[in-house]
């Protein structure tokens, strides 16, 4: 990996795995919606001139069905879910089921007919990652809060389905205009309900701050350099930073918010990651067959 590789990797691992904590931050004294409303104007905003200028919505109209699909499987459903969660559980668990993406994304690449992923060491990969995301939650399910954790569970299918959709049917289009286009279709979505759940005032500073974030860095600063990074390095290995922000969620948690961070969660994050690379580990014989 060239020196320009490891620092967008290192960049967003960190821009990804910090957003977990000012979504906990701003729903303190925001409705999701209007998060959610905000995060995707404030973004739009910024993104739609640039593509714009780049003529990157072009060829977008041919594909809108597509487009609405991945706009409310990758932005509005699992954002709403997200900041919902996150009103009662800590932005630590929060990141930490958020681990448990790769190992759905196998299950649904299986149902849609990929069988690369049925040998014995990918379904005990799965089988490990279950037992992982167990332990992070905790046996005792009412302490996190039942309605929570189906939201996250939401949020984790709908981001195994995002590059899905990607992949089959709007791979063909430019990624920064597609992106703008999903969050300006997110903004008019939720616009009309963020009018009926705005602030009745001024938020405090903290969650200002922490909305401003979400939009500029967590999502325009991030997308930019997302794409970077999948020019630099390719769209496989760009994707593995997605293990990584997991733990720097649960870290800066802890550290900023003083979120708890028991043994379970730890040693369920170690068998989630665990099982992930097992998941996902393509078969020798295809990696042999890629090779020639």
């Amino acid at each position: 990996m060239t020196r320009r590789g490891l620092l967008l990797f290192i960049a967003m691992s960190v821009i990804w795995g910090i957003s977990y904590l000012f979504i906990r931050i701003a729903v303190k004294e925001l409705s999701p919606v209007a998060l959610v409303f905000m995060r995707c104007a404030i973004s739009a905003a910024i993104l739609l001139p640039i593509v714009l200028a780049r003529g990157e919505l072009r060829g977008l109209r041919k594909s809108w069905l597509p487009l609405l699909v991945f706009a409310a499987v990758e932005i509005g459903i699992p954002w709403f879910m997200l900041s919902s969660a996150e009103q009662t559980i800590t932005s630590s668990l929060a990141g930490l089921l958020i681990a448990a993406v790769p190992l759905v994304s196998v299950v649904i690449a299986t149902i849609l007919g990929n069988r690369e992923h049925l040998g014995m060491a990918s379904i005990s990969g799965l089988m490990l990652g279950l037992a992982g995301v167990a332990a992070i939650v905790g046996f005792d399910v009412g302490a996190s809060g039942p309605l929570a954790l189906v939201e996250m569970a939401v949020v984790v299918v709908c981001y195994s389905l995002g590059p899905v959709i990607i992949a089959r049917y709007l791979g063909d289009l430019p990624s920064m205009g597609v992106t703008a286009s999903a969050l300006a279709i997110g903004a008019l979505v939720y616009a009309p309900l963020a009018v009926f759940q705005w602030p009745r005032s001024v938020p405090h500073a903290d969650v200002i701050a922490s909305v401003l974030v979400l939009a500029l860095l967590c999502t325009a600063i991030a997308f930019v350099f997302f794409f970077a990074l999948i020019a630099e390095i390719g769209p496989v290995r760009a994707t593995v930073f997605t293990y990584i922000n997991p733990a720097v969620a649960a870290v800066v948690g802890v550290i900023v918010l003083h979120e708890s961070f028991t043994a379970g969660m730890a040693i369920g994050f170690v068998l989630v990651l665990a099982g992930s690379v097992l998941a996902t580990r393509r078969p020798a014989r295809l990696e042999s067959q890629s090779s020639v």
